[in-house]
């Protein structure tokens, strides 16, 4: 029980950082900056320095230069950083370094909020561990659980999970356990020990050895201690490279002000007038992610749907044909706005305001990574104004209005009223197909000719513009709020 309290008070400290002369308290970046230029300097070993340099890593980042050398130590670490700071490195190369020194089976379990993260966090594991023979397994959900067990059978060293799918190899499949476990890591930790996962949590870490080494990294992180009590760190450290909520200096942030009728027509004049970019566009549900996609892709723009409905396949399917340039438009839920590594983000648009507020450093996280610049764009309509100054007030900033021309956009009104019934349409023809009984998976998500339709939205030579504003407007005015109601 004294031990608890000591953890308590402890995690306490932490992260209120109440007291700075506090050894557990490591936010003093410059001092270590002056000393450690390299990995080798952090005391990172021989051949991972080398399969950094392979992977074109030149000199640690911040949040590496706190992490590593106090993990190496052997202690817990709660690493808080930026997003697209390097902290998968933060953490990968103590483990592997631990890996070296005393190789075993079922070593590590890395835990994630969503199926992506878990893949892409794979991708960084066998890429620097790659010298050294590490073998990963990735546990989801979504993908056939009888082939998990197999690769689990023949005992990986890192095993990189979703909490859900996890429980259910610990409770079905015969011969798995993690009794043997020396790390645990949760990324984006806050997400980990929210209530959307608290009984897997508590289940994860029944089973899981007291004697571990465990290590919390997220861009932002819970104050409440009592999730932390549930991860069970010992005298852990804060590695803080950003001691407030902070997005990137190099991204560019705006907002527009918009009537939420006319959203469709401000998103395609703003894809239009930034064209030659790729852009993740943030939805708040399914339905929507999926309406937009479709309704651009009538528009003649590559747009392409990453959301929860869909099957993994076809979800990391997207996500590839995103990554290698195919489609330069992503229209995502969520899903996809929690440390996704895509270099070539050149924009981010919040189509749908974030409910929290945190969410929003997660989503325009994902442009203006590793150093280059970005542009974020949110829209704000008249039912969003008090969750967009919570946005402000969490970042510490006033965000400028993105400079719009309202007329121009006012004459797109009526291609796109057209483009939505026939988004629409699709919707409605692809809810009947799921209720069919399948007959074979036709990918409906990424149909190159979307029904043929594209052709008719483009319509003559005129698009639609020459004609009166008036008159045009007044008809479009009236589909576009039909369409409102069906998208909201």
């Amino acid at each position: 029980m004294a031990d608890e309290e000591s953890v308590k008070q402890n995690t306490d400290e932490i992260l209120e950082g109440s007291s700075s002369g506090d050894d557990n308290s490591h936010v003093n970046g410059d001092e270590n900056d002056e000393t450690a230029k390299t990995f080798k300097d952090l005391g990172v070993t021989e051949v991972l320095c080398e399969a950094c340099d392979q992977l074109g890593w030149k000199s640690p980042t911040k949040i590496q230069v706190e992490a590593i050398p106090v993990a190496l130590q052997g202690k817990d670490v709660i690493g808080l950083a930026e997003t697209g700071s390097g902290k998968t490195g933060a953490f990968a190369l103590p483990i592997l370094q631990s890996l070296l020194a005393s190789p075993q089976r079922l070593h590590t379990l890395v835990l994630t909020p969503t199926r992506e993260l878990a893949f892409q966090i794979s991708e960084q594991f066998e890429a620097l561990g790659s010298s050294i023979g590490v073998k990963c397994a990735v546990v989801v959900g979504g993908i056939d659980m009888m082939s998990q067990s197999l690769v689990l059978a023949k005992k990986p060293h890192v095993v990189i999970a979703t909490p859900g799918r996890l429980i259910d190899h610990l409770e079905n499949t015969k011969g798995f356990s993690l009794r043997a476990l020396k790390f645990l890591v949760m990324d984006e930790a806050d997400r980990i020990l929210n209530m959307d996962f608290e009984t897997e949590v508590d289940k994860i870490l029944k089973v899981i050895p007291r004697d571990r080494r465990t290590f919390l990294f997220s861009a932002t992180m819970t104050k409440k201690v009592q999730k932390l009590q549930r991860a069970a760190l010992k005298d852990p450290v804060k590695c803080a490279v950003s001691t407030k909520y902070s997005t990137v200096d190099k991204l560019q942030q705006y907002y527009v002000f918009i009537p939420s009728k006319y959203k469709d027509c401000y998103l395609v004049s703003i894809l239009n007038e930034l064209a030659g970019n790729s852009f993740i566009i943030f939805c708040s549900t399914c339905n929507n992610a999926q309406r937009v996609a479709l309704l651009l892709r009538n528009l003649g723009i590559t747009a392409i749907p990453l959301h929860g409905q869909m099957s993994q396949n076809k979800r990391l399917g997207a996500l590839n044909k995103f990554k290698s340039k195919s489609r330069s438009v992503l229209l995502a839920t969520d899903v996809a706005s929690r440390g996704l590594d895509i270099p070539h983000v050149d924009c981010v648009i919040n189509y749908d305001i974030p409910t929290h507020s945190k969410d929003y450093i997660h989503r325009v996280g994902r442009t203006a990574r590793a150093g280059r610049s970005g542009k974020s764009i949110t829209f704000v309509t008249q039912y969003d104004v008090e969750l967009f100054q919570r946005i402000e007030t969490l970042i510490g900033k006033k965000l400028p209005a993105f400079p719009m021309q309202e007329e121009e956009v006012m004459m797109l009104v009526e291609r796109v009223s057209e483009a939505q019934r026939f988004a629409r349409l699709e919707m409605k023809e692809q809810g009947e197909k799921r209720k069919r009984p399948k007959g074979g998976d036709g990918d409906d998500d990424d149909t190159e000719q979307a029904s043929g339709v594209r052709k008719m939205v483009k319509g003559g030579p005129g698009r639609g513009r020459g004609r009166g504003g008036g008159g045009g407007g007044g008809g479009g005015k009236k589909r576009g709020g039909a369409a409102w109601r069906g998208g909201r």
